[in-house]
This record gives C-alpha cells, sequence and structure tokens, in this order.
C-alpha cells in the first residue's frame, strides 16, 4: 500500500503555524510513513519556521490585501493569478490525497486549485471570528475543524466539526505550583499574576503592568511578567522582590503552573493553552489584528463566563475597578475556571487527524 501524501498549507502569524506543525506532528506520530509538504507564503515566517521543525516547505508569492490605500493592492491581482500557477504545479508534482488548510494567505489558492483537482480538502478555522480565507473556502471544504461553539452562523453546519485548536503537548498534565514558582525564583507560597503579551510582547501591557505595578503588588500578589524580547531591555530595570521579568518564556507549563492569576492577549493559540491552564484569566485584546479577532475571542469568552475583558482604550478608567473583581471575587475565579475548563481540548490534534483519517 503506498505512503498517504498530505500537504499542509498555512501561515503568516504563528496563529496559523503552530497548530498546521501540530497538525503534522500528529500526523507522524500515527503514521511516520505519510510524506508532508507545506505550502506557505514567501517571506513570512512559516519558510523558517517550518523547516526547523524538520518539515520541507514551498514558497508561493502571495501576500494580503492591504485594508488602507496601498501599492501593494496594486500587485496583489496579479499574485493571487501568479499564487494560483504555482499552487498547481506544487499539486500535480506532489500528488496529494488530501490538502489540509489553516488560515492565512497561502492556503488560498493552495485549496482552491486542490478543490479545482476535487483532492479532498479540511481547514482548521482557530478563532471564533473566522478569516476571510476560510470563509471563501469553506463552500467547498469537505470538512471543518473549529475550536469555538456557534461557528454555523459562518460556516455550512454540516460540514462543522468542533475539534478545538492544537497545542504543545508539553502544556497538558503539569501542575507542580510551587516548584513553578521556585523555577522562576518566586516565592514557592505566595499567590501569583502570570503577565504574557506574545512572543514579542505587547507594549500597551507593558506599560499598564509598569504603571500599575505597585497597586497590583498591593493584593499581596507577585508578579511573573514575560514582557517580550523588544521590551526586555526597557524593563529589565524594574525587576525587585516579587517582581520577576523574562523576554522570553520557553518552559510555558511551568509558567502556566506557576499563576494564579493570567493577564493575557487573546490570539487563538494563546487562548487554547490558556482553557487547558483553566486560570483566572483577564484579557487585553489587540486591537492590531486583522479582522479584530482578538476582540470577538474575547467577546465570546466574556459570554460564556470564562473570562473579563478590557478594551486597550479603556484601561486608563477601568483596570484598577476590574482587577479588584479579579483577584478578590472566588465565585467568579471558580466560575471562570470551571468554564475554561470545559472549553479545553487537550486532543484536538488527535481529533483533527480523526477527521482526515476519516476522509482518506
Amino acid at each position: 500500500m503506498k505512503a498517504i501524501r498530505l500537504i499542509i498549507s498555512g501561515g503568516g502569524t504563528g496563529g496559523h503555524i503552530y497548530p498546521a506543525l501540530a497538525i503534522a506532528s500528529q500526523i507522524k506520530k500515527e503514521d511516520k510513513d505519510t510524506a508532508i509538504l507545506f505550502v506557505g507564503a514567501k517571506g513570512k515566517m512559516e519558510m523558517e519556521k517550518v523547516p526547523k521543525a524538520g518539515f520541507q516547505i514551498k514558497g508561493v508569492w502571495i501576500s494580503g490585501f492591504q485594508r488602507s490605500l496601498s501599492i501593494q493592492n496594486l500587485l496583489f491581482p496579479f499574485k493571487l493569478v501568479v499564487s494560483l500557477i504555482q499552487s498547481y504545479i506544487i499539486i500535480r508534482r506532489f500528488k496529494p490525497n488530501l490538502v489540509v488548510g489553516t488560515g492565512g494567505f497561502a492556503s488560498g489558492p493552495v485549496l482552491k486549485i486542490s478543490q479545482w483537482l476535487n483532492i479532498p480538502t479540511v481547514i482548521q478555522e482557530q478563532n471564533s471570528y473566522p478569516g476571510v480565507t476560510n470563509k471563501l473556502l469553506s463552500k467547498k471544504v469537505h470538512t471543518i475543524c473549529v475550536a469555538f461553539e456557534g461557528m454555523e452562523d459562518y460556516f455550512p453546519a454540516d460540514k462543522i466539526k468542533i475539534t478545538g485548536n492544537p497545542i504543545r503537548s508539553n502544556i497538558c498534565g503539569h501542575e507542580f505550583p510551587q516548584k513553578a514558582r521556585e523555577f522562576f525564583g518566586l516565592n514557592p507560597n505566595k499567590k501569583t499574576l502570570a503577565i504574557i503579551g506574545g512572543s514579542l510582547g505587547a507594549r500597551r501591557i507593558n506599560e499598564l503592568i509598569a504603571k500599575k505595578l505597585d497597586f497590583i503588588q498591593s493584593f499581596e500578589l507577585q508578579i511573573l511578567w514575560q514582557c517580550g524580547e523588544l521590551y526586555f531591555d526597557q524593563y529589565k530595570e524594574m525587576v525587585k522582590d516579587g517582581v520577576v521579568i523574562h523576554p522570553f518564556i520557553y518552559e510555558m507549563h511551568q509558567f502556566y503552573s506557576a499563576a494564579d492569576f493570567i493577564i493575557s492577549r487573546a490570539g487563538a493559540g494563546s487562548l487554547s493553552e490558556l482553557f487547558n491552564a483553566g486560570k483566572p484569566l483577564l484579557i487585553i485584546p489587540s486591537p492590531n489584528v486583522t479582522a479584530n479577532h482578538q476582540y470577538q475571542n474575547a467577546v465570546a469568552l466574556e459570554k460564556k463566563g470564562a473570562a473579563i475583558f478590557i478594551e486597550e482604550k479603556n484601561l486608563e478608567t477601568d483596570f484598577e475597578a476590574v482587577f479588584n473583581k479579579f483577584v478578590s471575587d472566588t465565585n467568579l475565579q471558580k466560575s471562570m475556571h470551571k468554564e475554561l475548563k470545559r472549553q479545553a481540548r487537550p486532543e484536538a490534534a488527535q481529533s483533527i487527524v480523526k477527521e482526515i483519517n476519516a476522509l482518506l
């Protein structure tokens, strides 16, 4: 029997790339003989991240349509045509049995050509409000794997499978808070607020924490703060007793274990890890993302009682009152923990691969 051949396409941001890599790793775990080829957008981060993870990748010449007036928009139709041709050549040469798209510019032409060639296709949507590419592809795709309930508003209901977002395997199953706090040089017995704004950091969150440090510590909290690579030199002088600052944290299982409360952005990948962590969650969504995804994610979670959120524009007026409730209301904390854990899907990668195998 011939080995299965799969193309996985998606990228532009970590939110599209890391789920794609998690799916590929799970496929290889279940059948090491499966041949996998990634297709990404030339010049984007997937062209570096995917080979580092041990997978082959081909690039197509595609980029997004700018929402503002831009000379790049004049090139868009030409880039799209070239990318469709490049995708056709890649697919004809590789001969995949199935194609998976995880969103982002590159997945558009690859999945569209696959649909024209009658190759089975699967898309995986990370957000509660889907991107343009996945919405356009959904009419002819075979299976749509989603992380949030209520996606029938955007996708054909009969194609939807609620699988969750794939996460790093070491996030699950670690809960030794005292050891984790010691790992970061914190007091093992003191309640801890953990702050994360993404790998590069979040300027507005960093400014807020720096300004409100004394206020936060007045609640007898110690602080574990990932400020991001871009901001570490600016904030490293604020390290003191009960305040630990890192530019980047690789040991995220330790980070989640150490935390009693978490302040975070609302990227879909981060949220999927936060569901599994189950710690009371205050979200400050980034306003600088396509289609305002993070705000939509935050609204969806607050409606379910899984988190509370503050928009950046309201931080000055609302933060102290919201934070006070966040760390003082034990009933709120219990309900958040319960609802976050209900949303958690640690077996997401296995569930998505099961759907892929069903089509194969």
